[in-house]
């Protein structure tokens, strides 16, 4: 499940990246680099200590390949007991979560504070405002970013007994702001009478899982899991609250990821003077003339009323390829049926039509329509050119 969704590339493929990093341990003058079986030299024949170094060094990478498949395995499994051993007061947690009319305020201290921050960067992208407060400076004035009415506080612990955040969790009983707790096994109120556990409205329990670090020391597996039950709260509220990518777009209107996932055909299709189409009367000869001078590889042929009822592509001109072509009419030539798409769709959903994820074989242009009269034509490489891929 999880573990094969999730970490099953990067196991498998992870023996093949050590073994490059090895590889650049050496010298580039090493005849060793070069002596992969399809492009062995002569020097590296006849140089058996070479040999012999490749040898050991993959010897020698044997236990750091072991060490990261045992890291990923273990928290792989792990992530597999949180998805099926859900805390039972889930829901009652997102309900919390959700009642917040300002801010969820994040906090954490070490390894659990840097996981807080990440929670807080993503609930602030999908929807819900949020901010991070390191718990050490909350106590020396930042309590004042807690606004006791309308903000829900979140904090993440795997002791459940992490001093710094005693004075957040004593304002938030002061002031009566809701609070939500993270914390491990051996923090949860019921097993160790553990103080935020104690103080929280309602505390999620991590199950009980080995660190990853062989000391079990280092905070590894407790993070990993921290992180994925933040990013399920995230996408939970999402869900719920019905955020969009419209929504999403307007609050990440940089980089390719704001532009590409949520760009729409209207935005970047070719519309106006540069849609090329004729009626079904017109004769191949003036086609072809129009699919040139627009440069789309595609014609759209309209009836009398506007409606597309076909196109003309250059596969067509292709098919019907005979001594008379020129002097047929297009509609003749034309494929019926086209595939078609509305301007409100997503670019990506137009880029999926035509690379034939519909199970048609792909096309390069693909008509936009209002109701079945033409408004734009999109080409392929109007996607790849606004960061659709």
């Amino acid at each position: 499940m999880i573990r094969k969704r999730f970490f099953g590339i990067l196991v498998a493929d992870l023996s093949d990246l050590i073994g490059v990093a090895d590889r650049h341990r050496y010298d580039v003058s090493d005849p060793v680099i070069e002596a992969t079986p399809s492009r062995m030299t002569a020097a590296s024949k006849t140089t058996p200590s070479a040999l012999t170094d490749v040898s050991a060094a993959v010897e020698l990478s044997q236990p750091d390949i072991a060490s990261a498949k045992r890291v990923i395995e273990t928290e792989a499994a792990a992530l597999d007991l949180l998805a099926n051993a859900l805390p039972s007061n889930w829901v009652m947690a997102i309900d919390v979560l959700d009642s917040a009319v300002g801010r969820v305020v994040v906090s954490g201290m070490g390894k659990s504070g840097h996981i807080a921050r990440k929670i807080a960067a993503t609930l602030s992208s999908t929807g819900v405002p949020a901010l991070f407060v390191h718990p050490g400076e909350a106590s020396h004035g930042d309590l004042g970013m807690i606004a006791p009415d309308g903000d829900v506080i979140l904090v993440l612990s795997n002791s459940g007994k992490t001093a710094e955040l005693g004075d957040i969790a004593t304002y938030a009983k002061r002031f009566r702001v809701p609070l939500v707790a993270i914390v491990g096994p051996h923090g949860d109120a019921g097993t160790g009478g553990a103080f935020l556990a104690e103080q929280a409205d309602v505390a999620l329990v991590l199950p009980a899982a080995p660190e990853a670090c062989p000391m079990g020391l280092a905070p590894t597996t407790s993070t990993t899991m921290m992180l994925a039950l933040g990013d399920a709260l995230a996408i939970a509220l999402l869900e719920r609250r019905g955020f969009s990518a419209k929504e999403f777009r307007t609050l990440h209107p940089g980089g390719r990821l704001g532009r590409a996932s949520v760009v729409r055909v209207g935005d970047i299709m070719h519309r106006g003077e540069a849609l090329p189409l004729v009626d079904g009367a017109t004769v191949m000869s003036e086609a072809i003339v129009e699919m040139t001078h627009k440069s789309l590889g595609c014609i759209g042929i309209i009836d009398r009323n506007g409606e597309l009822v076909g196109v003309v592509t250059d596969g067509d001109l292709r098919r019907h390829m005979s001594s008379d072509l020129l002097s047929k009419k297009s509609g003749d030539v034309m494929s019926t049926n086209p595939r078609t798409i509305g301007a409100e769709a997503l670019a990506s959903e137009a880029l999926g039509l035509m690379n034939g994820l519909d199970g048609q074989r792909p096309i390069t242009s693909l008509f936009v329509v209002d109701g079945t009269k033409p408004v734009g034509v999109l080409h392929i490489h109007d996607c790849f050119r606004a960061g659709v891929a």
